[in-house]
């Protein structure tokens, strides 16, 4: 698919991983509509990138319709989705008070970070199915944000690599079933990134991470999951994978 003539939709555009995609598709030549729920920070970076923004809730079935529709209207068609919107939380399942891991905080992270991502993929591929066909029939693309905890979870990441982990089953089911109508769906599983959660640690903790990275000893930078989305959009034959962005860190 030709930058140049894409039109992508990226939730959680208004920061972190979704923001750098955007830009890095905007620079490419795409045109990009962020949806986000906040509506202080996602307008200044779409007017900044000549883009647009929807405020949207995306486990929410009309929040999302209506954004999809106002992303087609605004950027004359819809060909590519970015799932980056997402949730995360510290809690262990048996806590050191005696505590129980809420049941509340476990489906408030499930709801968003998978619920959410299948009402993107499912409601962006009903608005891409009508796409005229590229020369290999290819009509759009789906990329979606899984996490290197979908493999590696840690000790008070149950709830988070849960979701992630279905992302990831998501993943082969969503390309097989839209294969019919031409659209691909793709996983990216990001390791740990200088996202504003990580850009508000100290600096002690951020070189602390950035060390038990196997190589290169960094923290990854956000436009390298932009360029990688980048490259799956412009990559007809990718199709059904997850690909883990993580400088090979494998966590204990």
């Amino acid at each position: 698919m030709d930058m140049n003539k894409t039109c992508a939709v990226i939730t959680g555009g208004a920061s972190g991983l979704g923001e750098a995609t955007a830009r890095v598709f905007a620079e490419a030549g795409a045109k990009v509509t962020l949806l986000d729920r906040d509506t202080t920070r996602g307008p200044q970076v779409a007017a900044e990138l000549g883009g647009t923004f929807v405020e949207t809730d995306v486990t929410d079935e009309a929040s999302v319709q209506a954004a999809l529709s106002a992303a087609k209207e605004a950027m004359g068609g819809l060909n590519a989705a970015v799932n980056c919107a997402g949730i995360a939380i510290a809690e262990t399942t048996l806590k050191k008070d005696d505590g129980i891991h809420s049941l509340e905080s476990y489906r408030k992270v499930i709801d968003v970070n998978l619920t959410g991502t299948f009402n993107i993929a499912r409601l962006a591929a009903d608005a891409m199915k009508d796409n005229a066909p590229e020369p290999d029939g290819n009509r759009g693309v789906i990329i979606n944000t899984a996490s290197i905890a979908a493999f590696d979870g840690q000790r008070g990441q149950a709830a988070y690599a849960s979701s992630k982990g279905g992302v990831v089953g998501l993943t082969l089911p969503l390309a097989r079933d839209l294969a019919r109508n031409g659209i691909r769906v793709m996983t990216i599983a990001p390791g740990i990134f200088m996202t504003p959660m990580l850009a508000g640690l100290p600096q002690e903790a951020q070189d602390s991470l950035a060390a038990s990275v196997t190589n290169p000893k960094r923290l990854g930078d956000p436009r390298e999951y932009g360029r990688l989305a980048k490259f799956i959009v412009e990559c007809g034959y990718l199709n059904g994978e997850t690909i883990r962005i993580d400088g090979a860190l494998r966590m204990m």
